[in-house]
C-alpha cells in the first residue's frame, strides 16, 4: 500500500516479472494504468481496432471506455501502478480527458530524458522492493496540487461504493455545483464524465458478483444488474471486454482451470 498522500489516489504498486500465463491479456475497467518497461517491448489494441501499438519505454492508459488488449513477450519486466480512476489527474501535464481510450507512452507524458533516467535507476536498483521504492518517490516528487481534486475524489468514491447505482444529480446538487462544472472536472482528472464512470462500474460490479463456476442465466444477470433488457447488457458486455457474455465465461473457466489462486486472477483476464 503506498504512503499517504498516494495511497488515496493509488490502488498498487507493483512489480512483475517472468512469463505471462497468456500471451495476450484483456485489461477491464474502472482503473488507470501507467506502465514502466524494463524489458522487451509489448503491444496494446484497443476494441476492434486491427491494429497493435508496440510500447518500449512503457504507456499511460487512463480511465478506458472499451477493452484493451495487451501482447507480452515471451518473458517481461516491468514495474507500474494501478491508480484508481481519479487518481492520475494530478501526474498528467494534460487533461485526462485527452488521453481517453488513447494509451501514449510514459515519454509522451513525462519526458524523455526524465523516463530514461528512471528506468535506468530501476534496472539498476536492488531488487523489486527498491524498485517499487523508486517508483513511489517518484510520484511523490510529480504529485501536483489539483483544482476540483476533492470534489472529483469524493464524487467517484460514492459512485464506487453504490457500484454505479447512485444518481449522479443527486451528487452534484450534494456537492452544490452544476452538472457542466462536475463534468468538466471529471474529464480532467478521470477522463470521462461521472455517468460514464457510473456505467463502468455498475457494469464491473456486475461482471465481478457472477459465479463463474456454475451454470449462468445472463437474463437473470441482467436484470439483477438494473439493465433494460439482455440485449442492451450483451451491448454492454462487448464494449467493456471485447467478447460475447457467452466467450468470456469460457474465457474465465479457462484461466481458473489453468491457472487457480494465480496473481492475475480476473484481472486481466485472457484475451480468448
Amino acid at each position: 500500500m503506498p504512503r499517504p498522500p498516494l495511497d488515496g489516489l493509488i490502488d498498487d504498486l507493483y512489480y512483475l516479472e517472468g512469463a505471462p500465463p497468456y500471451a495476450r491479456l484483456r485489461l477491464p475497467p474502472p482503473a488507470a494504468l501507467l506502465i514502466v518497461n524494463l524489458g522487451a517491448p509489448f503491444r496494446v489494441r484497443g476494441g476492434a481496432d486491427p491494429d497493435t501499438a508496440e510500447y518500449a519505454d512503457g504507456c499511460v492508459v487512463t480511465m478506458p471506455t472499451r477493452a484493451w488488449e495487451f501482447g507480452y513477450p515471451i518473458w517481461t519486466r516491468s514495474v507500474g501502478v494501478h491508480f484508481k480512476p481519479w487518481g492520475m489527474g494530478p501526474f498528467l501535464p494534460m487533461p485526462a480527458a485527452e488521453l481517453c481510450d488513447r494509451p501514449v507512452t510514459v515519454e509522451q507524458v513525462w519526458g524523455r530524458p526524465a523516463v530514461a533516467e528512471l528506468r535506468d535507476r530501476l534496472a539498476t536498483a536492488d531488487g523489486p522492493h527498491a524498485m517499487l521504492t523508486l517508483l513511489e518517490e517518484e510520484l511523490m516528487r510529480r504529485l501536483c496540487e489539483t483544482a476540483g481534486l476533492g470534489l472529483v475524489r469524493h464524487t467517484s468514491s460514492v459512485i464506487a461504493a453504490s457500484s454505479g447505482a447512485v444518481p449522479i444529480g443527486d451528487l452534484r446538487v450534494a456537492a452544490g455545483v452544476s452538472s457542466t462544472h462536475l463534468a468538466l472536472r471529471f474529464k480532467e482528472l478521470v477522463g470521462v464524465t461521472p455517468k460514464r464512470l457510473a456505467r463502468t462500474y455498475r457494469f464491473a460490479a456486475t461482471v465481478f458478483a457472477i459465479d463463474f463456476a456454475g451454470p449462468i442465466d445472463w437474463a437473470d444477470v441482467a436484470s439483477g444488474a438494473g439493465y433494460f433488457d439482455q440485449a442492451h447488457f450483451g451491448h454492454e458486455f462487448r464494449a467493456f471486454t471485447g467478447l460475447t457474455p457467452t466467450r468470456y465465461a469460457e474465457v474465465r473457466r479457462r484461466f481458473l482451470r489453468e491457472h487457480p489462486g494465480h496473481a492475475l486472477d480476473s484481472w486481466p483476464l485472457p484475451a480468448d
